[in-house]
């Protein structure tokens, strides 16, 4: 081969050559533009069916010939062909929520809801004192595994509304009515709340719950006015037992301490008493010893004494003699005369 030219080998067909023979082939094959056209489908719906997509909050589930092989995430992702692979998505990043004796009819600011007649289904419960209450709740969850989710029960929403509906009814009839309608709500949805998670995780449904809310409790629109009148009654009841609170809380305080006042009262008389009869009791010990040493010179000053506070009470001394008519003034013991009396002498 060598010094051969290569400058005159064959040079390779060019497209319009390619096309003609295509084209000449093509034609002399019977039948060739409907083959032709079931080859372009078949080869299109191959090649649409070979990807896919999966949006933020969905996970996806690919199935080959039905067996779970794989999930995949938000993204695009490429399969198997259709009728080898199939891909199911589940919203495991969105909160849903099931709603139970009405239904959203359109959200936005100012959302519209409907309520009849899912009111009569599922709402009307029947309470541990034989009442019938209207209760209407919602359910939101998450969901955690999505081939659970899919796979272990057969319709999962439907699961989650009968657990849901037959836990609320049992739950609310175990409670006395009046509770569930005012101070027992939360206590209501507590307690359902954890009964139907469990029941659900027992079921292996692949779902967490967020909350168990109960939106409105109400008694049935043909037991509404007695209902509002037992209310009433009971609020009627309520204020007169505060207000008799109030006045006990406002009297018994003042009533205790007037007592205390009276107690300490007596206790500083007595004491006073007791001081004053030993300071007495001492002062004639005193005068005794006294007495006992100068006995004269003792009872002197002792009647000086009780004079001179006799005399201190007195307005003036007076004489009184059976022969004379007129009372002659025999001391002047007046307190406008007093200054008259020299000093040194007895007033």
């Amino acid at each position: 081969m060598e010094g051969q030219d290569f400058r005159y080998q064959e040079q390779p067909p060019s497209m319009e050559e390619i096309f003609a023979r295509v084209r000449n082939r093509w034609q002399g094959f019977k039948g060739g533009p409907f083959v032709a056209l079931i080859v372009v489908v078949a080869l299109l719906t191959l090649a649409w069916t070979v990807w896919f997509t999966v949006q933020p909050e969905e996970t996806g589930i690919v199935q080959r010939f039905g067996k779970v092989v794989r999930t995949a995430e938000p993204g695009l992702h490429f399969k198997l062909p259709y009728g080898i692979e199939t891909v199911r998505t589940v919203p495991t990043a969105r909160v849903l929520k099931e709603e139970f004796g009405f239904r959203t009819l359109a959200a936005g600011q100012q959302t519209r809801y409907e309520e009849r007649p899912y009111e009569e289904v599922e709402s009307l419960m029947l309470t541990g004192d034989l009442n019938v209450i209207d209760v209407q709740w919602i359910v939101q969850y998450r969901i955690e595994d999505p081939i659970r989710y899919l796979f272990r029960v057969r319709d999962t929403e439907k699961t989650i509304r009968d657990i849901t509906e037959a836990i609320m009814r049992r739950v609310v009839g175990n409670r006395l009515g009046s509770d569930v309608l005012t101070v027992g709500r939360v206590e209501v949805s507590s307690e359902a709340k954890e009964e139907i998670q469990k029941v659900l995780s027992d079921y292996e449904t692949g779902v967490r719950l967020v909350t168990v809310e109960l939106q409105d409790v109400t008694p049935p629109d043909t037991v509404k006015p007695a209902f509002n009148e037992v209310n009433e009654a009971r609020q009627d009841k309520e204020r007169t037992i505060n207000e008799a609170q109030e006045q006990a809380n406002r009297e018994i305080p003042k009533a205790r301490g007037v007592a205390a006042q009276s107690i300490s009262q007596a206790e500083g008389y007595a004491l006073e008493r007791v001081n004053r009869a030993n300071g007495e009791a001492n002062r004639f010990l005193s005068i005794l010893a006294e007495y006992e040493q100068a006995p004269e010179v003792t009872r002197r000053r002792m009647y000086l004494e009780a004079m001179g506070g006799f005399l201190a009470e007195l307005k003036g001394l007076y004489i009184v003699d059976a022969e004379q008519k007129a009372m002659v003034p025999w001391l002047p013991l007046e307190s406008g005369m007093r200054g008259a009396i020299p000093e040194g002498g007895k007033k």
